[in-house]
């Protein structure tokens, strides 16, 4: 969310993404917090037969891992696939995956294509995940993780487990519990 002073300046192109992970119930009263990637902290590898390269935000790729820490397992990669080129990316199998393309158009597993802005959810098992890009280069945010596997209520921005828990985390909020 940070950019440089010439930045604001002269202005541009800016791109991000803000994402917000659900805890499992024991972890669900943590204080909330945040954390500043710098560009700089964030781990960059080479896919390859210089298929493109990917930054490790958080999880782990070929034995590197990334600048994000995590209550649960999980990977967050945004992945570079150069035009015409494809690479093959292996998740674990206890994990569930989705990815959103960015930028650009690719094919995954043979099947498409998906475009920016788009959101392509696979089935749960893992595995090989083989990603073609198009006539340009592909930018992907691969989503992978850990099922929680507890029920899911969420109103306005509270996510807890049941309705009552939600009944008392707006009455936390609206009792000044989370601060003015």
């Amino acid at each position: 969310e940070f950019h440089s002073e010439a930045f604001s300046q002269s202005g541009g192109l800016f791109e991000m993404v803000q994402l917000w992970v659900n805890l499992p119930a024991k972890d669900k009263h943590t204080p909330a917090r945040y954390q500043h990637l710098a560009k700089a902290n964030i781990p960059v590898v080479a896919l390859p037969d210089n298929a493109g390269h990917l930054r490790l935000i958080a999880g782990t790729y070929a034995g590197v891992a990334g600048a994000a820490e995590t209550f649960t397992e999980m990977n967050v990669w945004d992945v570079l696939v150069h035009a015409g080129r494809e690479a093959v990316l292996d998740i674990p199998a206890s994990h569930s995956l989705s990815m959103v393309v960015l930028r650009g158009q690719a094919t995954f597993n043979g099947q498409g294509p998906a475009g920016a802005g788009q959101l392509v959810r696979f089935e749960d098992g893992g595995g090989e995940v083989k990603m073609a890009a198009g006539e340009e280069a592909v930018k992907i945010l691969l989503l992978s993780g850990v099922p929680i596997a507890e029920p899911v209520v969420c109103y306005g921005p509270f996510v807890m487990n049941t309705e009552q828990e939600i009944r008392d985390a707006i009455n936390d909020f609206n009792s000044g519990k989370f601060g003015q």
